[in-house]
């Protein structure tokens, strides 16, 4: 008895460990500008997972990757390759624009204050579509995409349509490029989880937990259970992880990006991780082989 406990403990291990979600943050932000086809690539190349990203609407209702419905001054250069300041950076709408005026703006050559590793060159926001074409000729296994809305009611007819509008087109652009049953959507707007249920109940979903909330509360708030929880990583400790995963959820933390946090949520046996540097999570994953 004593050996047969050992080597499901052995085999338990081993399978935790080869099932671990591998997510690129925003591609691999770390190493390429967010959100762009060539953190895409990157992440493609080390070998993730998932694709993480997030998508907007254009006035000529393109579905977009980009975190900010409008141009952030952190990474984005005005048509003319100016800087766009913090105070006006809501004024470039991206609600308002159609694709081939967004597609003008420089979103790869600043430097980034918090990633100094990233490689600049001038990009633009890709087309969902742009990027699943890319994954889907680059990667070298079937690919899996986890897609946020980037809904908020103060949002809804201004930054970007009205949610249930919203999450229609996200859901007709997963629709109509196949990719179905590997995608999950993702949100912190339980407005737009509820919808995409509504929408499409086979599609997998993921609730996002922000650090100053609730997992318990937030989860109480919705009206069906997600597949996934996804909260901020510090809010998670061994009984919380055990505990949900007991229920039948699985706990994907974000965004994790040093090597002792990473290493922590791997011990904690969180089934996937979302960080900025996948490349960080497969060296430590490797490690513990």
């Amino acid at each position: 008895m004593r050996y047969l406990w050992l080597l499901c403990v052995i085999l338990f291990s081993c399978n935790s460990d080869k099932t671990l979600d591998i997510q690129g943050h925003r591609g691999c932000r770390g190493l390429y500008p967010e959100n762009s086809l060539p953190a895409f690539q990157k992440a493609l190349d080390i070998g993730v997972t998932t694709l993480e990203l997030d998508v907007v609407i254009s006035k000529d209702y393109e579905v977009l990757v980009s975190h900010e419905p409008f141009m952030n001054h952190v990474i984005a250069l005005d048509v003319y390759g100016h800087p766009i300041s913090e105070v006006n950076e809501r004024s470039f709408n991206i609600y308002t624009m159609t694709y081939d005026s967004i597609k003008l703006y420089d979103c790869g050559t600043k430097k980034h204050p918090e990633f100094p590793f990233q490689k600049h060159e001038k990009l633009y926001k890709p087309l969902l579509s742009e990027v699943i074409h890319l994954a889907e000729s680059k990667s070298k296994h079937a690919i899996l995409y986890n897609i946020e809305i980037k809904s908020k009611p103060e949002y809804d007819g201004i930054y970007t349509p009205l949610f249930e509008d919203y999450v229609t087109l996200v859901l007709n652009k997963v629709a109509s490029e196949g990719i179905e049953e590997r995608t999950t959507i993702q949100s912190f707007d339980l407005r737009a989880l509820e919808a995409t249920k509504n929408q499409n109940n086979t599609l997998k979903i993921a609730l996002l937990v922000d650090e100053d909330e609730s997992i318990e509360a937030k989860l109480s708030k919705l009206s069906f259970k997600p597949e996934i929880i996804s909260p901020y990583f510090k809010l998670l400790d061994q009984q919380t992880i055990s505990e949900y995963q007991e229920q039948g959820y699985k706990i994907i933390p974000w965004t994790v990006n040093s090597v002792g946090d990473i290493n922590l949520m791997i011990d904690l046996k969180v089934d996937g991780i979302i960080s900025d540097y996948p490349n960080k999570v497969i060296q430590v994953k490797t490690l513990k082989k």
